[in-house]
C-alpha cells in the first residue's frame, strides 16, 4: 500500500474516538450487496427455477430416467418434497456454484477494479476488519441463495404436485414433515461443500483486481475437481477431493439416514476452505493496493 495510506491507517489507529471495530459495519456491507444487480439477477434466476422445472415436466411428460434406472428426477412429480429434491440434484452440481463464486469472487476485486479499496483502507478501515466484513456478507448471502432454490421449489411443487411424502427411488418413502427436516439437512450440507468453492473465490480476489478472473477461476477450478473425480484411475486419492462428496446427501434422504459420507465431505471442504481463507488473509495483508 502507499505510504500516505500507511500514514492515513497509523493516524487513524491513535484518533480520539476511533474504534476498529466500528469501521465498515456488516449492515452497511449487506445494503450494498444486495442493491446491486448481479445479486437481484441471481436471486431471479434461482427463483425462476422451479418454475422452469414444472413447465418442462408440463411440456415434457412424466419424467423418466435413463436405462431403467430409477432417480429423484423419476419421482419429481410425486410430492412438492420430491420437486424439492430434484430441484437440488440438477442444480449441486454447477448451477448453485456460481453465486457462491459471484459472491465471495466479487469482494475485494470489485472494489479494485472500481479503484475505491485505497481509499476504504484510507477512511481507516483495517484490513483484516475489511475481509472479515466482506467475507461475512458473501457468505451470508451464498448462504441466502442455498435456501432460496429449495424454499421456492417447496412453495411451487405442492401448489402443482400437492402435499405429500418424499418418495424414495429405491423404495419406501418418508412423512412430509420428516422430509423437510432432511431437506433442511441437505441444503446445509450443500452450502458446506461449497465452502471450497468461496475460499478459491475469496483467495483469487484478494490475488486480482479483475472481478470476473476470480470468479471464473473459482468455478474453473471447480469443474476441474469435478472432471478429476470422474477419473476412476486416481482411486482412494479421489476421496481427497471435494467433488468426491457433493451428492453425499443423498443419504439424508433414506429411511435410516447414514452420516458417514457427510461427515467425510464436511471434513474435506472445511480442511480446504480454512487453507484458502488464510491464503487470502495472508496475502492481502502484505498486498501493495494502488487500486
Amino acid at each position: 500500500m502507499s505510504a500516505a495510506v500507511d500514514e492515513a491507517e497509523k493516524a487513524g489507529g491513535t484518533a480520539p474516538g476511533y474504534r476498529a471495530r466500528h469501521t465498515l459495519p456488516l449492515r452497511v456491507e449487506a445494503v450494498r450487496q444486495l442493491r446491486r444487480r448481479r445479486t437481484m439477477v441471481v436471486g431471479a434466476v434461482l427463483a425462476a427455477l422451479p418454475f422452469v422445472l414444472i413447465a418442462a415436466f408440463a411440456i415434457g411428460g412424466q419424467p423418466s430416467g435413463r436405462d431403467g434406472r430409477v432417480t429423484l428426477i423419476d419421482t419429481a412429480t410425486a410430492s412438492g418434497a420430491n420437486f424439492t429434491a430434484t430441484c437440488l440434484f440438477v442444480s449441486a452440481g454447477f448451477l448453485l456454484v456460481v453465486p457462491v463464486a459471484l459472491f465471495c469472487g466479487d469482494t475485494v476485486a470489485s472494489e479494485a477494479g472500481w479503484s475505491s479499496l485505497r481509499y476504504l483502507l484510507a477512511a481507516p478501515v483495517p484490513r483484516t476488519r475489511l475481509l472479515v466484513s466482506k467475507l461475512t456478507v458473501a457468505l451470508a448471502f451464498s448462504a441466502a441463495a442455498m435456501v432460496l432454490l429449495p424454499v421456492v421449489a417447496l412453495a411451487a411443487g405442492t401448489a402443482a404436485y400437492g402435499w405429500g411424502p418424499l418418495q424414495i427411488p429405491t423404495g419406501g418413502s418418508l412423512p412430509g414433515t420428516t422430509a423437510v427436516g432432511r431437506l433442511a439437512i441437505v441444503v446445509a450440507f450443500v452450502f458446506v461443500g461449497q465452502l471450497v468453492t468461496a475460499g478459491l473465490a475469496f483467495w483469487l480476489s484478494t490475488v486480482t483486481d479483475a472481478p470476473l478472473g476470480a470468479v471464473g477461476g473459482a468455478v474453473g477450478l471447480t469443474i476441474v475437481g469435478n472432471v478429476l473425480d470422474a477419473v476412476t484411475a486416481l482411486g482412494h486419492w479421489r476421496d481427497f477431493l471435494p467433488a468426491h462428496w457433493q451428492f453425499a446427501w443423498a443419504d439424508a434422504l433414506q429411511p435410516r439416514m447414514e452420516w458417514g459420507g457427510m461427515m467425510k465431505g464436511t471434513a474435506v471442504s472445511v480442511a480446504y476452505a480454512l487453507v484458502l481463507f488464510a491464503l487470502a488473509f495472508r496475502h492481502f495483508r502484505g498486498k501493495d493496493v494502488v487500486s
